[in-house]
């Protein structure tokens, strides 16, 4: 699979690279980069041809998107794809004031939820003051799920559903945006949200993965029915998809569990059989779905940049798939390349 083939967005007519850059790590996501760490990972991602770009304010309080403004800034803009996302507003505080957990070392602003209609107006102008860009292409409400809000989570979706939602739908009918949708972390908040609003996209984290493969109840049959597109992030379920099953191996951010492990490990087993990295296995697995033109695999450095890159070029032969299947370590239903 080339990784910057780029794939067109049935109701936007946006194309994405297959292969999408998640610029939470350039947020000081965990730990910190450099600017110039930074500069040269945007540089790289550009010159190997990925054309989708994925940044929000809260990552890193702003500085996700700064960076991300200061190294696209002087490329065409009509050669790639941003996204950002509303949700938050920034307002400036004193550093020592400010939690970043789990961000490191990001900008002085602190940030608060606000998901009205005139938030949604404040933080799309506020992305493009800190980008110094003129304009972003996808624009999504951000994190309106039980993973982020618990209990709170039915108010909060109202208010957004009512009050951003009318917003972006607004500014795509002006033109002033090309596709709109949610960026959360739970399948069933993203059907409500595609059932609920006339949404061009979704960006679902970790919810369809080699080891998660609900979202094939209903929600992504409502995508193909409805034309949504479906932007994947966290397809390593935050690490073990991409390190294996070791004994330090992460699954949804907190430490995999034995019958996680376990399951990795039958996978893993079957991937050595058929000489096919894990990684590639994950990510050739979520793009063979027709709802989901791109992935945003999130990369630390160059050289993670490049592995990804090899990743997704690895061929993968088709009894590999039967095989999972007849292991029944991927669903029957489950779409394979």
């Amino acid at each position: 699979m080339d990784p910057v083939l780029k794939r067109k967005w049935p109701r936007s007519d946006l194309e994405t690279s297959v292969m999408g850059f998640g610029a939470a790590p350039i947020g000081n996501f965990f730990r910190p980069i450099s600017d110039d760490e930074s500069a040269s990972l945007v540089k790289a991602a550009w010159e190997a041809g990925v054309r989708y770009f994925d940044t929000a304010p809260s990552y890193g309080h702003g500085l996700s998107e700064a960076r991300c403004g200061q190294s696209l800034r002087w490329y065409p803009r009509e050669d790639f794809v941003l996204s950002t996302k509303v949700g938050r507003l920034l307002k400036p505080r004193r550093r020592s004031e400010i939690n970043f957990k789990p961000w490191v070392d990001g900008l002085p602003f602190e940030w608060h939820f606000d998901y009205s209609y005139d938030g949604a107006m404040r933080s799309i102008e506020d992305s493009l003051q800190r980008m110094g860009l003129e304009h972003v292409d996808i624009a999504l409400i951000h994190e309106v799920d039980e993973y982020t809000h618990g209990s709170r989570q039915p108010e909060v979706f109202e208010v957004a559903m009512s009050g951003a939602a009318k917003a972006l739908l607004r500014l795509r009918e002006e033109g002033v945006i090309k596709a709109i949708g949610v960026g959360v972390n739970e399948c069933s908040v993203a059907q409500a949200a595609i059932e609920r609003i006339d949404f061009d996209c979704v960006l679902l984290a970790g919810r369809y993965t080699l080891l998660e493969q609900d979202a094939l109840d209903s929600f992504l049959p409502m995508c193909i029915q409805k034309q949504v597109s479906v932007i994947v992030g966290g397809g390593y379920n935050s690490g073990i998809l991409a390190t294996g099953a070791t004994p330090t191996a992460k699954y949804n951010y907190a430490p995999a569990t034995e019958p996680i492990l376990e399951r990795v490990r039958r996978i893993e087993r079957v991937c050595a059989k058929y000489n096919v990295p894990l990684k590639s296995a994950a990510m050739h697995f979520i793009l063979a779905h027709p709802a989901i033109p791109t992935v945003i695999p999130g990369v630390r450095s160059v050289a993670q940049l490049n592995e990804n890159l090899s990743t997704f070029r690895a061929e993968i032969p088709k009894d590999f798939w039967s095989e999972l299947r007849s292991m029944e370590l991927i669903r029957p239903d489950a779409p394979t390349p």
